[in-house]
């Protein structure tokens, strides 16, 4: 006989699976009270959804730190992956909640986990949170991370027009060469530029070059930045 769930569901029907639980729907939510309560009374915090989603991941996504702090004292895995292969830091990067970022950190988490995708570097610079890419690269964020999307942090920050998480980027060290091109968008992403009208990417790479008091992309383009 199948194993089934404690509402008698099959434990493989996609429904079981799907649905949410209560400890992931108070920790997005911020309702500690509820989550504290569902924690005493032994409810399991690294409980994944279809995605593969924790509690923890749907808490640093919205930037819930007191929920951040609960679950992971009560034993939530700080680098758990969901299906894309981001980790709970890479989500509270992605919200710019420096107070998920710091508590993440604390407990272990890796800076520098082996992705293929965003970062939680490039997660930070593309939220535009200046103040996450440096506590980022105080402990050890790799500057040249490449998203097989998106490329390095720098190309990020500069695409999104994030001139402040630019600058971090380059006091860190970080250097932009003379030449140096924002890498075009997937077909699907890319921006359309009307006659006249300046496409996201090249305002992006003015933006770097404004920050590294260059730009390349006037002297190409024939455009004053």
């Amino acid at each position: 006989m199948e194993p089934r769930g404690a509402d008698g569901c099959f434990l493989g029907d996609v429904g079981f699976w799907v649905e949410r639980t209560p400890v992931h729907e108070a920790a997005q939510r911020g309702e500690t009270l509820q989550l504290q309560q569902l924690i005493e009374s032994g409810a399991c915090v690294n409980q994944v959804t279809v995605d593969s989603i924790t509690p923890l991941h749907a808490a640093s996504l919205q930037g819930q730190a007191r929920c951040v702090q609960l679950l992971l004292a009560a034993g939530a895995q700080v680098d758990a992956r969901n299906i894309d292969g981001s980790t709970p830091l890479c989500d509270a990067c992605a919200s710019g909640s420096i107070e998920c970022v710091k508590l993440l950190l604390s407990y272990g988490a890796k800076v520098n986990p082996p992705l293929y995708t965003a970062s939680p570097l490039h997660e930070a610079c593309m939220s535009g949170s200046s103040e996450c890419v440096r506590l980022l690269i105080d402990v050890g964020a790799n500057l040249e991370a490449h998203d097989c999307h998106f490329g390095t942090p720098l190309h990020v920050a500069c695409a999104r027009e994030h001139l402040d998480c630019v600058k971090v980027l380059l006091n860190a060290g970080l250097q932009l060469p003379q030449q140096q091109r924002v890498p075009a968008s997937p077909p699907d992403l890319q921006s359309v530029s009307r006659p006249g009208q300046r496409s996201q990417e090249h305002r992006g790479q003015c933006e770097c070059s404004k920050a590294s008091r260059d730009c390349p992309a006037s002297r190409s383009q024939g455009e004053e930045c």
